[in-house]
């Protein structure tokens, strides 16, 4: 293969020193070049020209607004129209594909996923995962410490603690944020929320399918911070590329109609005598001739972003403790070597901006890129701030839906005027009046029976009078005077033009994979509802190209952003204006944007579910609800998840919690059933011993009474005999006192009487006493009659 190569290119040398490049004369050369390059008539023609009217043209067939004079020609004959009535405004059939691609695109949401990649953040998530997974395996020991009031759980809510290693590993993709993520994701929203980037976007999806290319400026300034600028294609000037995503353009640039006071305004040491050139250049009409209703006072200005390399030189000294410092030296710098420090090299990407008026030679505008946009991965590369996506790009040749399907939505045109044409010439149908079948009719009221009374009675009535006899009794061969005439020739014509235009537009469905289900235009009443989804999802992935190229424009717009972000907080202007707009009562994001430049992000768009896998998805969780393995609150959870595929995997974590849980909660009701019967079973017992108790008792109780009742009976008796006993044995005493008293003043007596007699007596009256005392028999003191106490034990009496 013979490899071709420019040889005669009129860039500039991009092997010189630092100093030359940043020169205004090397600017100039650059923006000669690329003037050169796409305004100056070479072999090709114009190719600024030519790509503005290729656009131009594919814009038109897309609004229904191209040209009608090749329509003109095709049914003029020798270019005379005289004989021809017809309406040639063009038939809007590209519109409608458009607008189907288009809107599809723009309703297609997504959200703006970030994730901290850079050492320290990882190492914190790392830590994070482990302390869980340490609360998850201590969980019960854990809770028992924070029972007594020692709080050693690492998360606030230990309730929501993940139950395995597989729920650790979905919570930290589904609901585990740092906060320098929450805030990087705010920045980039609140970016886009302000530059309005929505609009943008619908933009940009209607350019990748007319036009098959898309593009879009990220900027930064001081004033307004970081700012997102459609950019149309048709005023874009590149260097050559075959990559769909111009990643290896080394220059790019657009366009600009600006009037003379925005001149003077954007760059305020423009001389008088220099503006007078300007506007009085004859070049200055050249390039926008019949593209706009423009005049003298507005200017072409080419703004355009050159890619080269810088050569950084740093002197490393070595310190009297022994630690090295870097110094940055100039270019040429070569001192000889040397024990005391050493000269360290290396070569970067940088930008240069400038501005240049076409036609002209003078550079409005030619320096080194502020705030210039460097991946963290590596700093020596540096990112345009242009987003450029053109998927079908082979050659420099770029490919759009509507370049494909112009020529059959000509030939539609085409076949909708001749339609018009031919029913412009098709005849009425008439009727047939044979005057002589009208000569042989007598009505017998004596009026004539002329033609205009019969033409007159046929149409109103539909009804005619005819002989089916002469006068002379002959068959009349003109009995049916009038007749109708039926004018076909154009019918067939008219189906043939219908069926061609129905080919050319199912030509254009086939080409673009716009089915009719994707339109719904014919849905077939026949046809099953899945059959008609997997038809528009067919179509959906003919035109995925162009929604994968809008996406990768957002995704480098956000890269951008967030790449951008740090210059944000560098001044105090911008900065305090972003932190008074996003959050103002989230202090957490507001401190971790203080150290967002220290962090790198990854950025991903989550896109949101298709409708047929959310339909999917909800047939899976209608069928896990009515089987009882997943709640309700769950299927609201896994139906808030963008992610169809981490939507399934929480499913199914949620389906086998559900079955544990169930499991679980079978074994407690067999525990439970078992120990409810068992405290049945012991209830019955208890209640069986229970009433045997209480019979038993209740005969007891029965028992007691009565011998309580016997008792206080016997003691109510023996306490009246007693009484009684004790007043008799008083009387007794009484009687006997009475008796000894008398006894003994009889003794007295007899005693005062033996003092009257002398020792004679003595002995005499001694055994006479004796004797006495001996004659006296025995008292009996028992009681008499009712006072018998045999029966009674006084043994229950006694002391218990």
């Amino acid at each position: 293969m013979k490899i071709q190569t420019n040889t005669n290119s009129s860039f500039p040398s991009q092997v010189v020193s630092n100093e030359e490049k940043a020169s205004l004369d090397y600017g100039i050369q650059v923006g000669r070049a690329i003037e050169g390059e796409w305004f100056q008539e070479g072999r090709s023609g114009n190719r600024y020209a030519q790509s503005y009217s290729n656009f131009h043209q594919l814009r038109l067939y897309a609004r229904g607004e191209q040209s009608i004079q090749k329509y003109k020609d095709e049914l003029s004959i020798n270019g005379d129209l005289s004989y021809l009535n017809l309406d040639w405004k063009p038939v809007a059939v590209v519109s409608k594909f458009v607008d189907i691609v288009v809107n599809g695109m723009s309703e297609k949401g997504y959200e703006i996923n970030t994730i901290a990649q850079d050492p320290y953040s990882v190492k914190q998530k790392s830590e994070y995962s482990k302390a869980l997974l340490r609360d998850i395996n201590s969980k019960q020991v854990l809770t028992e410490f924070k029972e007594i009031g020692v709080d050693l759980f690492n998360t606030s809510n230990p309730e929501e603690l993940p139950e395995s290693q597989e729920e650790l590993d979905l919570y930290m993709q589904m609901s585990f944020k740092q906060q320098v993520e929450i805030a990087e994701e705010e920045v980039i929203n609140n970016v886009l929320s302000l530059n309005k980037y929505d609009e943008t976007k619908k933009r940009l999806a209607y350019d990748l399918t007319v036009l098959g290319i898309g593009a879009c400026k990220t900027n930064f300034n001081k004033t307004e911070g970081i700012t997102i600028d459609y950019v149309d294609p048709s005023y874009m000037v590149y260097s050559y590329t075959e990559d769909p995503n111009f990643e290896d353009i080394y220059y790019v640039g657009e366009v600009k109609s600006i009037t003379i006071p925005e001149l003077k305004k954007q760059y305020p040491d423009i001389p008088e005598e220099q503006l007078i050139k300007i506007q009085q250049m004859p070049g200055n009409s050249q390039y926008i001739t019949g593209w706009g209703n423009y005049d003298e006072n507005t200017v072409q200005v080419m703004y355009f972003e050159y890619k080269t390399y810088h050569n950084q030189v740093f002197k490393i000294k070595k310190t009297d403790q022994g630690l090295e410092k870097a110094l940055v030296k100039n270019e040429g710098f070569n001192p000889p070597p040397s024990d005391n420090f050493d000269v360290v090299t290396r070569t970067i990407e940088v930008l240069y901006t400038g501005a240049k008026v076409l036609g002209n030679n003078y550079m409005l505008e030619w320096k080194l890129a502020e705030n210039m946009t460097r991946p963290y991965a590596d700093t020596t590369r540096v990112k345009m701030n242009y987003c450029i996506s053109a998927p079908r790009l082979y050659k420099g040749r770029i490919e759009s839906i509507v370049s494909k399907i112009t020529g059959f939505a000509d030939m539609i045109q085409l076949t909708h005027l001749k339609l018009q044409q031919v029913m412009s010439r098709i005849v009425p149908d008439g009727v047939f009046l044979d005057m002589d079948g009208l000569a042989e009719v007598d009505l017998g009221n004596g009026t004539n029976y002329n033609p205009a009374e019969a033409l007159n009675m046929y149409f109103q009535t539909g009804s005619i009078v005819g002989r089916s006899l002469t006068q002379e009794g002959g068959m009349n061969p003109g009995k049916v005077p009038i007749s109708e005439l039926s004018s076909s020739s154009g019918q067939a014509k008219i189906q043939s033009l219908i069926g061609t235009y129905q080919y050319y537009l199912q030509m254009i469905r086939d080409v673009t994979g716009l089915n009719e289900a994707r339109d719904g235009s014919m849905p077939d009443k026949d046809s099953l509802v899945g059959l008609q989804k997997l038809a528009a999802n067919a179509s959906n992935t003919a035109t995925r190209h162009l929604l994968d190229s809008l996406l990768y424009i957002g995704l480098r717009t956000c890269e951008n952003i967030s790449l951008k972000a740090a210059d944000l907080i560098k001044y105090p202007l911008t900065k305090e204006s972003l932190m008074n707009s996003i959050s103002t009562f989230n202090t957490n994001t507001l401190d971790e944007l203080i150290n967002l430049q220290i962090h790198d992000f990854g950025i991903y768009l989550q896109l949101e579910p298709e409708q047929e896998e959310k339909a999917q998805l909800e047939q899976n969780v209608q069928v896990a609800l009515k089987a009882g393995l997943i709640e309700l609150s769950d299927a609201i959870d896994i139906r808030e998840v963008n992610n169809i595929k981490l939507a399934n995997q929480y499913l199914k974590l949620r389906q086998k919690s559900r079955r544990k849980e169930k499991q679980q909660e079978a074994q407690q009701n067999i525990q439970m059933q078992a120990q409810a019967n068992a405290q049945a079973s012991e209830a019955s017992a208890m209640a069986e011993v229970q009433k045997q108790q209480a019979l038993t008792q209740e005969k007891v109780n029965l028992e007691q009474a009565k011998s309580q009742f016997e008792i206080q009976r016997l003691q109510t008796e023996a306490q009246i005999k007693k009484e009684l006993m004790a007043e008799e044995f008083q009387y007794q005493i009484k009687i006997e006192e009475a008796k000894a008293g008398v006894q003994n003043k009889r003794e007295q007596d007899i005693e005062d009487r033996k003092d009257k007699r002398t020792r004679i007596q003595g002995t005499q009256q001694s055994e006479m006493i004796e004797q006495r005392k001996n004659d006296l028999l025995p008292i009996n003191f028992e009681s008499q009659g009712s006072n018998d106490l045999s029966g009674f034990d006084l043994s229950s009496l006694g002391p218990e």
